[in-house]
């Protein structure tokens, strides 16, 4: 099984997620288990809990709060509009800040029916992936990609229609290729890339 050390990026995520501060020991973990760092799996899955735990955050408490009190509105023209930005916005800009820290860590947004073709599968990984995750959302789906010479391990989660806000956008824009998503159905998914050493 493939493992990844974990970046200061990885633990200082799990400080913020946990609240607790992990001081080494003479020996480390790593010393006393005989492997190179904890695996793939695990570590996308604690990247994935906290995206999921802020975009959650963000559409109930912020979004959905301050558009049913009537302060404000989501936009997709956020930054002209004076207005938050979608939830499908923020996860991606976060995505974004996440890929300039330097770790090689990487997330997005993938869909097989996207608003934007920069949104659509990369890889047959990707297509496959958001094909097996319609039939059964709660399995993620994994791999091992390659970009050059670097190998890379990939999960994919489904990204349910958990949000009205995200229904109507999708439903209405006029980009967009399908116009019927429902509550629960699943949208495309969370592409979570980490590299392996």
């Amino acid at each position: 099984m493939r493992r990844v050390t974990i970046s200061f990026y990885a633990a200082a995520l799990a400080v913020l997620t946990f609240g607790v501060w992990w001081v080494p020991s003479a020996s480390s973990a790593k010393e006393r288990s005989g492997s190179s760092g904890i695996p793939p799996e695990k570590a996308a899955a604690y990247v994935y809990a906290v995206i999921k735990a802020d975009r959650t955050l963000y559409t109930t408490e912020i979004v959905n709060r301050l558009q049913a009190k009537g302060v404000t509105t989501a936009s997709e023209h956020w930054e002209q509009e004076n207005a938050l930005m979608l939830p499908a916005q923020f996860l991606q800009h976060s995505g974004k800040l996440a890929a300039e820290d330097g770790s090689g860590v990487r997330y997005r947004l993938i869909g097989l029916w996207p608003i934007y073709q920069r949104n659509a599968p990369a890889s047959d990984l990707e297509r496959n992936g958001l094909e097996s995750l319609r039939k059964n959302p709660d399995l993620p789906v994994t791999g091992i990609v390659n970009s050059g010479r670097k190998q890379y391990f990939q999960a994919i989660y489904s990204d349910l229609a958990v949000s009205q806000a995200c229904i109507d956008c999708h439903n209405g824009h006029r980009l967009s290729p399908k116009r019927d998503f429902k509550l629960n159905d699943v949208m495309g998914g969370i592409a979570i890339t980490i590299p392996l050493e």
